[in-house]
């Protein structure tokens, strides 16, 4: 049995960013989730969630909650992703000055998703978009 969840999450508004991970973190506990696992699916979330707001747009999120697994799926519509590999590096960011000014665009994103989830998988085409698939496995 699995649980699905469709988000929409706006462009450039910060005062909603993080609602959908917020959501799923609730859920997770809920339903009794490891604690390692809700903060690991909460972190990859809202870092992904909160790059939709930033570089993209907006877009949308698609998650599938099992017994074994969160797997979210992140879909834009934005610029793209120009360097992946260079965008993986801490500390690289594209975010602009206003962004910064609000505490975000520090480069940590994409490694942190990286780094709390399972596995990443990021499709992007530079002017089409960029599809990030994460999977967080649920510790025991």
């Amino acid at each position: 049995m699995s649980i699905k969840l469709h988000f929409d999450v706006s462009g450039d508004d910060f005062t909603r960013a993080g609602e959908a991970s917020g959501k799923i973190k609730n859920t997770l506990k809920e339903l009794g989730f490891n604690p390692e696992t809700v903060r690991n699916v909460a972190i990859a979330m809202y870092e992904a969630e909160i790059n939709l707001v930033i570089h993209a747009g907006g877009g949308e999120i698609d998650v599938e909650i099992s017994p074994e697994a969160v797997t979210a799926v992140f879909k834009d519509e934005g610029p793209g992703i120009a360097d992946v590999e260079k965008a993986m590096q801490e500390g690289f960011s594209t975010a602009p000055d206003n962004v910064r000014n609000l505490g975000f665009g520090a480069g940590m994103g994409l490694p942190n998703i990286k780094r709390y989830s399972d596995e990443m998988d990021i499709k992007s085409t530079v002017g089409v978009g960029t599809v990030m698939t994460i999977k967080v496995l649920n510790k025991q």
